[in-house]
């Protein structure tokens, strides 16, 4: 392919939008300084998109002629290839994307290519080009959030029955269901599903037409483009158009929960697979060894995602930092809106992947789980209500069992394991019913109400969210969802 920089002036080489007004081409230290080409080329087709939208909007108003139109369309379509197939010519001399795709056009197509930017600028264009490649990976990470959900309630659904400690303070609290805990974050990426949609509707209007910042003397029509490119609005001031990076910050944000809860989630798999523990085992493909000792299997996958949520979120931050001392309008500090974007996007699908497809193999070692249920008296807050049923005011009834769990520890049994006529010695209103209470089936059977761990209330949660997929699917096949 032709050389995009075949020009003998150096000047015309570094300068190829603005040369004329310049008597001294740009260092190549401040090129590869300011240069974002490094990182923005990933958003050419986008690029291209919004490209071709305003070029059929300059042709629909008379700007263009139609044969200009076509042969832009005819050059894109080349490029597009090119860039797909790997052989086109990136420029450092260029500076970014949208140099580099202009500059090939105009080689390519000659003086059409040069009225392509007619009535835009790289301000409104970046902006455009960075809403439209957000909006696409946005709903990428919805569907695997989604998928990442199937797997957490597969797995509920098989584990319903199986009992496991539930820990405040890190002690032992009451009895849970393994399957009970799953669901606790599904419900966690519901919301960051939820908040992503939200955002989706902010990330989708066009701030194309703005041009640099005060809009553009050519006559245009925003909403064409916009409607073309699938936004659902025009952006209605060309300043804030042009400057508005919240939906940036905005999604680093989302990002960052959607990591935090990520990580939660890891910090549980690396305890629960300790010898500490020993709750869970991991397939072998998700662990690695040491280099040095021959027992070890380290839960690498959920320790180096608990990494990578701290770098998300310091991403957000220092997104926040950029914006907050930003005068209107465009300023260059902008070009550094984009890295933290893009890494936060490549870590959350990377991560998303991983659990999607480490966590079916997630084996709960069912009789450590009820171990270790048994050595805190999680009954115990059971036995309190038991006393309350039977007409014992709450207050008395927790210093009541506060006792009997003191004597359970002197002689080392729990509570279930107490005859009848020593419970009774603490509370007359005690009897032999009390047992149906005090096994962990029992407690786990009591909580049987929305949101409750009864195994009965897991799987009907299950059912509603198999429901919920079922929907999603559906909706996505009649095309409210475009994958």
């Amino acid at each position: 392919m032709a050389n995009i920089n075949d020009s003998s002036d150096p000047l015309h080489a570094k300068n190829k939008a603005w040369s004329g007004r310049f008597s001294e081409p740009v260092a190549d230290f401040v090129l590869r300084y300011t240069a974002s080409i490094g990182f923005d080329k990933r958003m050419a087709m986008a690029d291209i998109q919004g490209s071709l939208a305003h070029a059929a909007m300059l042709q629909k108003c008379g700007v263009i002629s139609a044969g200009d139109l076509e042969d832009i369309r005819r050059g894109m379509a080349q490029i597009r290839e090119e860039i797909k197939n790997g052989t086109f010519d990136w420029q450092l001399a260029l500076e970014d994307v949208h140099l580099n795709i202009e500059a090939r056009l105009t080689a390519l197509i000659g003086d059409a290519g040069k009225r392509l930017h007619t009535g835009r600028s790289r301000n409104d264009q970046v902006a455009t080009d960075l809403r439209l490649y957000l909006r696409e990976e946005l709903d990428e990470i919805t569907f695997l959030l989604n998928d990442l959900q199937k797997v957490l309630v597969n797995l509920a659904d098989k584990e319903a029955d199986t009992v496991m400690p539930g820990f405040t303070h890190m002690q032992v609290a009451q009895p849970v269901t393994f399957g009970h805990h799953m669901l606790a974050y599904a419900e966690m990426f519901e919301r960051d599903r939820e908040r992503l949609i939200s955002l989706r509707h902010r990330v989708n209007r066009s701030p194309l037409g703005a041009a640099a910042l005060a809009g553009t003397t050519y006559p245009i029509d925003r909403e064409y483009s916009a409607k073309l490119l699938g936004f659902e609005t025009v952006m209605q001031n060309s300043l804030d158009a042009v400057s508005d990076r919240d939906f940036g910050l905005e999604f680093l944000s989302a990002a960052s929960l959607i990591m935090i809860h990520i990580s939660r989630l890891s910090e549980e798999l690396v305890y629960w697979m300790s010898q500490r523990f020993n709750f869970i085992h991991l397939p072998d493909r998700f662990t690695t060894g040491s280099s040095i000792m021959p027992q070890k299997k380290n839960p690498d996958v959920p320790e180096t995602a608990r990494g990578k949520a701290a770098r998300v979120v310091g991403e957000m931050c220092a997104f926040a930092v950029l914006l907050k001392g930003l005068p209107l309008a465009y300023n260059k500090d902008l070009q550094e809106d984009k890295e933290p974007v893009f890494d936060a996007i490549d870590t959350v699908k990377d991560t998303l992947h991983a659990f999607i497809e480490m966590m079916p193999g997630v084996e709960p070692q069912r009789e450590e789980l009820r171990r270790a249920c048994q050595a805190g008296y999680p009954t115990a807050t059971d036995l309190a209500d038991y006393l309350v049923r039977k007409g014992v005011p709450f207050r008395t009834a927790h210093d009541v069992v506060g006792r009997v769990v003191r004597k359970a520890s002197e002689l080392k049994v729990d509570l279930h394991e107490m005859p009848l006529s020593v419970l009774r010695s603490f509370s007359d209103k005690i009897e032999d019913d009390v047992y149906d209470c005090l096994t962990l089936e029992g407690a786990l059977k009591a909580r049987n109400h929305t949101g409750g761990t009864a195994p009965a209330q897991v799987r009907r949660q299950v059912a509603l969210w198999k429901q919920l997929f079922e929907k999603r699917l559906a909706d996505a096949h009649a095309g409210e969802y475009d994958r």
